[in-house]
């Protein structure tokens, strides 16, 4: 048989198979194909047909495309299901979304039941959340995207997420994912590991995450513990944003570990020398320094000479004149000047004075003239002859006194 007999016959097979599938092919046909082309809105397949298929940008995927080459590229396999055959206009209409979303249930409900963790890509973000094509239009609400609360989604298009299918429901078309849990996961595993290294005593870097009114949450090793506002400073701190900011790194020490509970308290002035350490060298007997009132009791005065040392200032010590109460002169939060009596380290007491530091008044002069009540000169007695001194007191007999009188009553 010569070569172009051979050729002839095998071209005859050819056109016969591609009638076959010309006939056989219909509406609902599942086939594959290689993308060709791509336009902004559709792609064409080439499925061996007399003519390439297209797949317009709303079959391409369960979610929306801004353009088809979102989807696929050139040179693609894919496969798709018939949507319409016009042989007339030469019209071949397929869907990659129909088959993909037949294939996707039943994979999504073997990962809902295994609660399997898989990537996905950001495809769009809508009202309340974003999408991802997961062979269906899979959602994921904003609580669920992340550990913490995010304002603006609008940089999330395009990223890959790694997710588990949180709820699952076909007959309406529903699939809820979520990424939280996977981190939530991921951190509480990661949680006790740290807790589990982490020793009392121990002084690590932190780095602050969130600061609130009563203290500060600090990340050691991806885990927070909590900084009391009494932790923060050697000093007292009345807003945590006052004296630290968020991603200020620091060192802390840690002073408890509750796994039960989850919970970790650490300490920043704790981590630094404390003001007792350093005091003895700061100050000395007999120094006169500047101070703070910090609290008024009735024995006296406290008050502050550096963050941290307070110093009494006994009632004794407050003021030359005798007062009642420090009250009477002292008020919280006044500057005042005291003189240094006694500095004792360890037991952390420095004794205080406030009139050392000030000048004595002057005496007053005693009055010549004797204010009533009070003693009599023993000299200015001794003229007067109806005075007469008994045992240093002073007595006037009657009969010196009113003696004449008397006797007109004989």
């Amino acid at each position: 048989m010569s070569e172009e007999i051979k050729n002839q016959e095998a071209a005859e097979v050819a056109n016969q198979d591609e009638l076959e599938q010309i006939v056989s092919l219909k509406k609902g046909d599942t086939v594959k194909g290689t993308i060709v082309k791509i336009e902004d809105n559709q792609a064409y397949v080439s499925i061996g047909y007399k003519y390439d298929g297209v797949i317009p940008i709303r079959e391409l995927s369960s979610v929306h495309l801004d353009s088809a080459s979102d989807a696929v590229e050139v040179g693609q396999e894919v496969e798709t299901k018939v949507v319409s055959i016009d042989d007339e206009k030469e019209r071949l209409v397929l869907s990659k979304r129909a088959i993909d979303s037949e294939n996707a249930w039943e994979e999504l409900q073997k990962r809902f039941e295994s609660q399997e963790t898989f990537e996905v890509t950001v495809a769009d973000v809508v009202k309340g959340g974003i999408v991802a094509d997961v062979g269906v239009r899979g959602f994921i609400p904003a609580s669920m995207v992340e550990r913490h609360y995010v304002e603006d989604f609008s940089d999330y298009k395009g990223r890959t997420l790694r997710v588990k299918v949180k709820e699952i429901d076909p007959e309406n078309n529903k699939v809820i994912l979520s990424q939280k849990d996977v981190l939530d996961e991921e951190f509480e595993a990661n949680k006790l590991k740290v807790m589990g290294e982490l020793q009392e005593g121990q002084v690590i870097e932190g780095t602050v995450q969130r600061l609130t009114q009563f203290g500060a949450f600090v990340d050691v090793g991806g885990v927070d513990g909590l900084v009391h506002v009494s932790e923060i400073a050697w000093s007292h701190v009345d807003k945590p944003s006052d004296v630290l900011s968020e991603g200020e790194q620091v060192k802390v020490k840690v002073l408890k570990v509750d796994p039960e509970k989850g919970k970790i308290s650490l300490s920043i002035k704790a981590a630094m020398p404390g003001p007792w350490d350093t005091a003895a060298e700061q100050f000395k007997t007999g120094d006169i320094v500047s101070g703070e009132v910090k609290r008024l009791v009735n024995f006296g005065a406290f008050v502050e000479i550096a963050p941290g040392v307070e110093g009494l200032v006994h009632i004794s010590q407050i003021s030359h004149k005798h007062i009642g109460t420090p009250h009477e002169v002292l008020k919280e939060g006044q500057t005042v000047q005291v003189k240094i009596l006694d500095v004792n380290i360890a037991e952390q007491r420095i004794s205080l004075s406030i009139k050392e530091t000030e000048e004595a008044p002057a005496v007053q002069p005693k009055s010549e003239k004797p204010s009533r009540g009070s003693s009599v000169r023993k000299e200015d007695l001794n003229d007067n002859p109806n005075v007469s001194l008994n045992n240093q007191g002073l007595s006037v007999t009657l009969g010196e006194r009113f003696g004449d009188k008397l006797s007109k009553w004989k």
